[in-house]
């Protein structure tokens, strides 16, 4: 005799059998249990959004390999640094304020969760200050009018509250104070490596070999050649290469991304003298020039990105702006003169612009402007050592958001990168994203709205002089 469906469901409530899931009900009654496949993804990166972005996908149940050229955290990567700053700083631009005010949030759990099993602070809790010469300067006003906006904390303390509390800072010129309390320092390439064992203990695969766009057919890409003579297959790919997007995806991102070298300067601390080692002193923020103390343990050295060759006492660089301040004043840190306050650049040799054949040394004439601004600032390490200096490659896009989309063509292809020189703190949100992207979970409509592959492309002649 044939059961119809409430029959069925009746004896089978009666029998307990649909307590059990699914699949057990399906071997119960003699069929075979349902398997679903856990989707199989590559991405190809290593770096702040490669590695988060792997990370979470595991998380999330999918299977999934990384392709790194070189390995987490390597010297040739944007993500290489000894360490970043963690702010929140973007003045107008509320979706970066909003962005990183969250990523801050994560930055701080995950220091939380990692110091203890791998003994190794990765994030350090400093504040942010901001001098300006006047209050009325756009950067002070459009912070605090977004921060209010969207509810965050900050602090105005006058410019002699700075001079009681941090007197290692020549405040000369400056009559504005902004303080950010939740931002930090990250270490860099050790949070990459870091990300990158949590990534393996999930379960996800890591291969050091070189990708290369494999073929097509019906929309979808095949497969992944790698220059190990193997390929890989997946149900998608993620491009997660930074400044390596336009040599990988050349008919895609060449023209919609610029890849400048960004230069920093580390600052050995006088032997006895902890005023410039975390936590004695805060990050900072002057006009074209960022950066923070030392931390401990080992010391890497007090950074510097940015600095004049001659400031005058306001603060306001003299003969047109040095190469290392950043220029476009709508930017995350804002600057000090707009791009035409100055002589444009010289030529660059392609292979600088490479990130694979570029030199990385830090020319001596490049040294001069940190040198001057920290004998100007920080008068006390006026004849400190230099102890290291790091060159990177950003990858910045056209309207400086950014780009997590389906690249063009191909239907399971993902495009993740343009973190235009700001990229990195975004590490552990911006990954989970792009990972609810990729698996189709939802998202911020306004988020995917501005991450959206920009049609608009630099002119040829267009270059971010970032450092």
């Amino acid at each position: 005799m044939s059961l119809d469906r409430r029959s069925f469901l009746k004896q089978a409530a009666q029998a307990g059998v649909l307590a059990v899931g699914a699949g057990e009900l399906r071997a119960a009654w003699g069929a075979p249990a349902l398997i679903r496949r856990s989707p199989e993804i590559v991405v190809i990166g290593a770096g702040a959004f490669g590695g988060w972005t792997a990370l979470y996908l595991r998380q999330m149940g999918a299977s999934v390999t990384v392709v790194d050229a070189y390995g987490p955290g390597n010297s040739r990567a944007t993500s290489g640094d000894e360490s970043r700053g963690i702010r929140s700083s973007y003045a107008e631009r509320e979706l970066w304020v909003r962005m990183a005010s969250e990523a801050i949030d994560r930055w701080r759990e995950w220091n939380q969760e990692w110091t203890k099993p791998f003994r190794m602070q990765l994030f350090f809790h400093t504040g942010d200050l901001i001098f300006r010469a006047e209050p009325e300067d756009r950067f002070i006003v459009n912070n605090k009018k977004t921060w209010d906006q969207l509810g965050l904390p900050y602090e105005t303390p006058t410019i002699d509250d700075v001079r009681r509390e941090y007197p290692q800072i020549n405040t000369e010129g400056m009559t504005a104070v902004l303080f950010e309390p939740r931002a930090g320092v990250a270490r860099a390439r050790r949070s990459c490596e870091v990300v990158a064992e949590a990534f393996h203990r999930e379960g996800g695969k890591i291969v050091i070999a070189r990708a290369a766009l494999g073929p097509a057919a019906g929309g979808k890409l095949q497969h992944l050649p790698l220059d190990t003579g193997e390929t890989l297959g997946a149900d998608q790919y993620v491009f997660a290469c930074g400044p390596w997007l336009p040599k990988v995806l050349p008919e895609v991102m060449t023209d919609r991304l610029r890849t400048p070298l960004g230069r920093v300067v580390y600052f050995g601390t006088p032997v006895g003298d902890e005023r410039f080692i975390f936590p004695h002193l805060p990050s900072f923020n002057f006009p074209g020039v960022t950066g923070w103390p030392a931390l401990g343990v080992d010391n890497r050295g007090f950074r510097v990105r940015g600095g004049t060759r001659r400031q005058n006492a306001q603060g306001a660089p003299q003969g047109g702006q040095a190469p290392g301040a950043a220029q476009d004043t709508s930017s995350a840190r804002g600057a000090a003169n707009a791009p035409g306050d100055r002589p444009a650049p010289p030529p660059v040799p392609p292979e600088q612009l490479d990130p694979d054949l570029s030199n990385r040394w830090v020319p001596p004439e490049a040294l001069e402007g940190p040198r001057n601004f920290v004998a100007e600032r920080f008068p006390a390490l006026k004849d400190a050592p230099i102890v290291q200096t790091h060159a990177c490659h950003y990858e910045s896009s056209v309207d400086r958001n950014p780009i997590v989309d389906r690249c063009p063509g191909l239907d399971n292809v993902w495009i993740a990168g343009g973190g235009s020189a700001e990229g990195f703190k975004l590490g552990p949100w911006i990954g989970e994203y792009i990972a609810r992207r990729v698996l189709n979970k939802k998202t911020d409509p306004e988020f995917d709205e501005a991450f959206q592959l920009n049609e608009e492309k630099f002119e040829s002649n267009q270059m971010f002089d970032l450092e």
